[in-house]
Parts: structure tokens; sequence; C-alpha cells
């Protein structure tokens, strides 16, 4: 993790300390600030007063800068006994920790100022016919997890996929996987959350309905069984949509979790994708697959992100730190909490006592 990405703070609270420029990382490319728009994302959360031991972990934006995404710090303030910013195990992606002990009032408030500009990967120009190699680091995610093996009927429908729509190369390869998701799978709003990614039980049932992490992992997943790098980017939406009005949100985004995905090409790299968005414009404005929105849509989101949206992590099966009583989640994208080794709802805002909120910071304020 870069010493600047975080303000680690030995009281209780603290204001934010500007970033100069210089700092910043190469690949973040900032010759043009006019394309990057500034958030502060704030978690107020308030534990029940029940029990003695309370623990809390909050995924943070992701530290590791790119083209389209750069944190420039966390703060906190709140009650908690201990609380610092730490990684989630083995990795360099940002949580905020915090314990309370005894009964009583457990509040914490973190923001974070992270800024965005929309992503896009030029495909046209693209060509494979150089063998390129695609690099050792990148291959762990060839690898099956709990939810996604590689074997059995998610190999199977990935061959009869490319099969079917005589993909050779790996572009076409993941264009018509993309495309069979799109087309196959729906969003089911009954689905808790944003989904736990179970595609082994939803092809063998042959329900493929579900929500962002369930629909793109059906894409990264049958992208791995034939051989194409893929993972999920778990985040937040943190704006309102340029594009349509159902893909985005601002203000209160205590609901606004979201998964995306990408595949690797070698010799480019990190191609985003996001089928399940298709099918959120889909329901939401009661479409068909043949509406000229869906069809431009559908062709955006395969080689783009409006960034109007944060990413957090790309880790599956997490065991969030040793003194966790829970075993591994599917994903940390939801904040977490346990009072007395019980985990709370994070579904919930309501029972659980928090909201994630947005602004837009203009100039030295912000915009709420």
């Amino acid at each position: 993790m870069q010493r600047r990405d975080f303000i680690k703070l030995a009281g209780a609270s603290a204001a934010l300390i500007p970033v100069a420029p210089s700092v910043f990382s190469k690949q973040a490319n900032l010759s043009n600030l006019s394309n990057w728009k500034s958030y502060r994302l704030t978690y107020k959360i308030n534990l029940p007063a029940k029990d003695n031991r309370a623990l809390l972990w909050l995924p943070l934006p992701d530290t590791a800068d790119t083209p389209h995404q750069f944190t420039q710090g966390s703060v906190w303030s709140g009650n908690a006994k201990k609380a610092r910013f730490q990684t989630i195990p083995n990795t360099a992606f940002p949580v905020f920790y915090a314990e309370w002990h005894g009964s009583g009032p457990r509040s914490v408030t973190v923001s974070s100022v992270v800024k965005t500009r929309n992503r896009s990967v030029d495909l046209h120009n693209y060509s494979e016919k150089r063998k390129s190699i695609i690099p050792a680091s990148i291959k762990r995610f060839l690898q099956p997890t709990r939810y996604v093996p590689l074997n059995g009927i998610v190999r199977m429908t990935a061959l009869s996929i490319t099969k079917n729509a005589n993909a050779r190369t790996p572009i076409e390869k993941a264009h018509a996987i993309y495309n069979w998701v799109v087309d196959n799978a729906y969003r089911d709003q009954v689905t808790r959350g944003c989904g736990r990614g179970d595609i082994k039980s939803m092809l063998e049932k042959n329900r493929l309905g579900g929500k962002s992490a369930d629909l793109n992992t059906l894409f990264v997943g049958l992208a791995r069984a034939v051989g194409i790098p893929a993972r999920n980017q778990y985040g937040i939406r943190i704006d309102e949509s340029m594009i349509h009005k159902c893909l985005g949100k601002f203000g209160n985004l205590s609901t606004a979790q979201h998964c995306r995905a990408e595949f690797y090409l070698a010799g480019l790299g990190w191609v985003p994708v996001d089928p399940a968005d298709v099918h959120q414009l889909l329901l939401d404005e009661k479409l068909t697959h043949s509406h000229p929105k869906v069809i431009s849509l559908r062709e955006k989101l395969f080689g783009a992100w409006e960034m109007n949206w944060v990413a957090f992590n790309h880790v599956d099966g997490i065991k969030i730190a040793k003194n966790s009583a829970i075993g591994r989640l599917p994903f940390f994208m939801y904040p977490h909490a346990e009072i007395s080794g019980k985990q709370q709802d994070s579904l919930s805002p309501a029972e659980f006592s928090y909201r994630i909120m947005s602004a837009k910071l203009v100039g030295t304020g912000a915009k709420l």
C-alpha cells in the first residue's frame, strides 16, 4: 500500500490533508484534469447498543491508481475503542476496522475522497495476430473459486457458447459469452443485495436470474472456463448516470453497491464489461432486446464503463480478518459488522443502522 493512500490517525478524528499532484501515480495521467470528477464517499455507522463486543469492517475505494480512478485519502471520527485503516489479508485493498467493548452508543463516520473519469478501451484496432503472452500475475484470474468451478456444466456451457458463435480468438470468445449473458440471463428483483455469484447453481437449475454479482460472475466464470482471464470488480455507484437514470445513484448510496466485470487480452490489458447493467435497463424501462436504447448500451458496455461508480476490490471468497467469527464471505462490497460473534444483516441498512452518502467536490466545496 502506498504511504500516501491513507492518513493513519492516532486520535479519533482529523481533516483530510491535500496531496500535491506530483505524488500522484503517473499511470493516472492527470494532464487533463477537466476529465476527472471528485467525490467524497462517507459512511455513517450506528451499531446497535447490545451485548458486549462489536466489530466493524468497511470496504474503501481501491488505492491502486488507474487511468480512471485514484484515491486521495480517508479519515474517520467516532467513539470506537479501537480503529484503524488496514488492508484485506494478503492484499493491498483498503479496509476501515473498528471495535467497541461494553454497552452504549457505537458510532463512527468514515470519509474518502476519490476521483474518477470514464473508462473505455479501443477494441476496434486490437490485433491478436501478434503472439502476446499472458503475464504470470494475471494467470490467477484463470482459477476456479467456490461458486465458480471451471469444470462440469460451467465448462460445457462455455464451450457450447463459443462453438455456436464460431468464436476462435479470445476477443471473439469473450464477445460471444457477453452476448450470451445479455441474451439469456435476466435481472431478478427478488434477489437480495447484489446476489452471491453462485453460477454453478444458476446453470444447473437453468435459472439465470439475479443481480450484478450473479450476472457478471456468470460472464467471468464462463470466460475463465475457456481460458480467458476474467474477474469481478466490487464497488458502489456514486453519482447519477449521464446515459440512463437507472444506472446511477447520488446522495444516499446505502443500497447502491454494484459489481462489474473485466476480461484480459494479451498485449492490451483489462477490458471493462457490464452485462448486468444491460439487464438493469431492460427491466427498469420494460424494454425488449431489440429496442435501440438496449442495442446501444449493449454495444457500449463491451469495452467501457461510465465512471459514476467507484471500485473497492476484486477479491472473491474473502476471509475478512483473523478475529472475525464468520467464515468466508463471497465478496466484500457491503459494510460488515459482528456483535458478540453474530453477523449483522448488511443487506438491511435500517437494521444494521448505516448510511452511505456521496457528495461532489467542486473547487474547495461540496455539492450535496
